[in-house]
């Protein structure tokens, strides 16, 4: 079997399972390789150094990186066609210290494959009511759960009469049908210099990949204030938790309070049947987020847990792992 073929098969299992990254990670002998799906980092397989080495280097030359560089992070992007279909695909390598070099790669799904589903429907419509406002959205939840399909899944229905900009680090999911922005340090263009431009854009909706630092932070409030409908994820320990995470990056209350239209912590969850789903702590009274204290999630969201569990759609084991949030 070529290096080729290699790559599609594991990439197809990838895909199979619906995974969000691939990973090849050295190990005492050999490489392990790893898919990143529904939250969690699952073993596929063990292959031999040199034919990682192989394979490292096939998709490094793909993506028009330096093969001959093993230590220094290296980012590229490349298109592989499995089962007919066109995949783009997001690399990344890095050296460790002893001189063996990882892979990571992020496959790139179109929004219209996208197969999940909402545990309670009409969350999904509360949700997609907001759309129709103009302020700041906030979505947290720990990393695979689903937050930037979500965005993308809440704006299609503003696509034919809006315009969607998204900027993101990298572009997670293709969408022909937004402006989509990927951040580039090497280039200049980070999360706040890459927000300046879209303003000038006039876009009614941006889609924000993440609020990580102070200044990005400021932007999206500003843009919020001055009538956009801006989304973005955030990293908080629940729902409560954003408003201490905004406050860690410079955001005032007072700020927040006349931004802020929602915020939201998301879980994809394993049903009993086997399936996955979404469940969300969803805040809309703002006042409630900037005024909690000692608390990460609501009342609501323990509620809907036993709703589930007793209506035979969550196991207790998982029921409990979501209400320690």
């Amino acid at each position: 079997m070529s290096i080729e073929q290699q790559l599609k098969r594991i990439i197809q299992a990838a895909t199979a399972q619906r995974a969000s990254d691939v990973y090849w990670l050295p190990v005492s002998s050999g490489y392990q390789v790893l898919l990143q799906a529904a939250g969690q980092l699952r073993p596929l397989m063990r292959v031999k150094a040199d034919v990682a080495q192989q394979l490292i280097n096939h998709v490094k030359y793909q993506s028009n990186m330096a093969i001959s560089d093993h230590r220094r992070p290296q980012l590229g992007a490349m298109t592989l066609t499995v089962d007919q279909q066109p995949l783009n695909l997001r690399i990344s390598t890095v050296g460790d210290f002893m001189d063996r070099e990882s892979l990571v790669v992020r496959i790139l799904y179109e929004m219209a494959d996208a197969t999940f589903q909402y545990l309670i429907p009409d969350q999904r419509d509360q949700l997609v009511a907001l759309m129709h406002r103009s302020g700041l959205i906030l979505f947290s939840g720990p990393m695979g759960s689903g937050k930037t399909s979500t965005m993308y899944d809440l704006v299609q229905e503003l696509r034919a009469t809006k315009m969607v900009m998204t900027i993101e680090d990298p572009v997670e999911i293709y969408e022909p049908a937004f402006l989509q922005l990927q951040v580039n340090p090497t280039a200049k263009m980070a999360y706040p210099e890459l927000l300046k431009v879209g303003l000038r854009h006039h876009p009614d909706v941006f889609i924000i990949g993440e609020i990580r630092d102070g200044e990005t932070a400021q932007i999206a409030i500003q843009a919020a204030l001055s009538g956009h409908l801006v989304l973005s994820t955030i990293h908080a320990r629940g729902v409560y938790g954003i408003a201490a995470r905004l406050a860690q990056l410079g955001v005032a209350p007072a700020a927040l309070r006349q931004a802020l239209t929602a915020a939201t912590y998301q879980r994809l969850v394993p049903l009993t049947d086997g399936s996955l789903a979404t469940l969300f702590d969803i805040v809309t009274e703002t006042s409630q987020l900037v005024e909690a204290a000692g608390r990460r999630t609501t009342t609501t969201w323990g509620q809907l847990i036993d709703e589930q569990c007793t209506l035979g759609r969550l196991d207790l084991e998982t029921a409990n792992q979501l209400k320690e949030a």
